[in-house]
């Protein structure tokens, strides 16, 4: 899964996700991408579970880029620990979305193979996400 390697700060403020994506919201690198339409939070287990199934879906084939990171700490107290005490230790690593942001992209494959991918990955993540091909 990923995670970041190192961080400046262990526990952080809980993100935003209103407005539109101001970077990443242009195809950079293949011919096709799944784009949010909403935002929200992208655990990095989601992230997994959405490439495993892009790549097996096209058998290894064609090229498939990430272009979300989990690299804000999501932090949680235990279920028996009483008020007070501080803020929780970190759970686990989220992407924060925001609409409009491109979140895979894939090259090398038909458009119609890259679709059926991206909408089976789509099925994977907490956001609404449609498919979009480099014009």
């Amino acid at each position: 899964m990923l995670a970041p390697k190192k961080l400046k700060h262990r526990k952080h403020h809980r993100p935003q996700t209103k407005g539109q994506a101001t970077t990443s919201n242009t195809i950079a690198f293949g011919s096709f991408g799944l784009k949010a339409i909403t935002g929200g939070w992208i655990e990095a287990r989601q992230i997994e579970a959405a490439r495993r199934v892009m790549t097996r879906y096209t058998k290894r084939g064609g090229k498939i880029w990430i272009r979300i990171f989990p690299h804000r700490p999501i932090t949680s107290k235990g279920t028996q620990v009483t008020m007070g005490g501080g803020k929780g230790v970190p759970e686990h690593y989220i992407a924060v979305v925001r609409p409009g942001m491109i979140m895979f992209e894939m090259d090398g494959i038909t458009e119609q193979q890259a679709k059926e991918a991206m909408e089976l990955a789509a099925y994977k993540l907490p956001v609404k996400a449609k498919f979009i091909a480099k014009k």
